[in-house]
């Protein structure tokens, strides 16, 4: 098989392009990025001279690019990662997030479905999408794969929108096609703009801890190994036509989880005890911001068997070490130095 992985320089996209290029040697990897700032050829450096893999820079915009790829390499399936995900920018940007997240993923569908028009057998548009576009829960209830969507900032609504354009895609032209929402991620190669690495980032650097509003906020947490290995699972078994809801049965509200960050940080660190937590500073909070997600992963553990391997505790301490381990590469992305990695290696 020949599958295009789109974003694959990206956070989540790294984890998943390394587990296929290693598991299915059969298997030639393409992996499509436009490199902008949070892409990282860095993420993949131990297996960029795999025989089975192949990058290609380029943009989901750039539909005459995407045409050529498709007709040069005959993709069988399309696992459609590239997206702008980070809210705070989407506020700031909404139209970046309409281009890549809506047009991006339509460029992507045309292609896909004119390649695929003649033979449909085997082949899968599989596109990954966040539990946001469901929008904010109270104090209980879970996101299921029925909820109706209601999303509450640009980069939601935008990925909401990609969402109904897949689902739309596969009622007209018939084509097979899977979706799964997932909760917040968190562990190595993440960029540190998201509340994890930015915060491992912060304490090593003795720098403040911004946390929005009363810090209440809840989130469900997942582990990117984890949700790499179900995207594997999902591509390979799930059922066409339909949508997986992926998540840690891990809530945190926002001010716990970075209580414990700094807890175990102190301890890494050889701080003292409680020196972290006193970097914590409240700040105004951002518009529209959604109280609570929480997903119900029941029909993926049920149908296809998929559990996270390892509790949010268990997670945040790989994480953590990851980042202490690799200041190098904390130190590029940071300083911005990571971009140069491309022009060292591709021209």
């Amino acid at each position: 098989m020949n599958i295009l992985i789109t974003g694959g320089a990206g956070f989540i996209g790294s984890h998943v392009v390394r587990r296929f290029v290693k598991n299915y040697p059969d298997y030639q990897i393409y992996n499509l990025d436009a490199l902008t700032y949070a892409g990282n050829l860095e993420n993949l450096r131990d297996i960029e001279q795999h025989p089975n893999y192949t990058f290609l820079k380029g943009d989901v915009i750039d539909e005459p690019f995407l045409n050529q790829i498709f007709e040069k390499h005959q993709f069988d399936g399309v696992i459609h990662l590239a997206a702008e995900s980070h809210v705070d920018r989407s506020i700031t940007d909404p139209l970046a997030f309409v281009r890549t997240n809506i047009i991006g993923t339509v460029n992507l569908l045309n292609v896909s479905r004119d390649l695929w028009k003649e033979n449909k057998d085997n082949k899968r548009f599989y596109h990954i999408s966040t539990d946001e576009v469901y929008g904010s829960l109270g104090t209980d209830g879970l996101f299921t794969e029925n909820t109706p969507y209601d999303p509450n900032s640009p980069y939601s609504a935008s990925k909401a929108s990609s969402d109904h354009f897949v689902r739309a895609y596969g009622e007209t032209y018939g084509l097979p096609y899977v979706i799964t929402n997932c909760s917040n991620n968190y562990g190595p190669n993440h960029f540190p703009e998201k509340l994890i690495p930015l915060f491992i980032n912060n304490i090593i650097e003795n720098k403040p801890l911004p946390v929005y509003g009363d810090g209440k906020y809840t989130r469900d947490w997942l582990f990117v190994k984890d949700h790499a290995a179900a995207i594997d699972l999902v591509f390979h078994k799930g059922k066409n036509q339909e949508t997986y809801n992926i998540g840690g049965f891990n809530e945190w509200q926002n001010i716990e989880l970075v209580k414990l960050l700094c807890k175990i940080m102190d301890k890494k660190l050889d701080r003292q005890e409680g020196t972290s937590e006193k970097l914590i500073t409240y700040v105004k909070d951002r518009p529209g911001h959604d109280l609570r997600y929480a997903i119900d992963a029941s029909k993926i553990n049920k149908e296809l068997g998929w559990k996270p391997s390892v509790t949010f505790e268990q997670g945040l301490e790989l994480t953590i070490d990851w980042y202490l381990e690799n200041q190098e590469w904390l130190d590029h992305v940071t300083s911005g130095d990571y971009q140069e990695y491309y022009d060292k290696m591709y021209k």
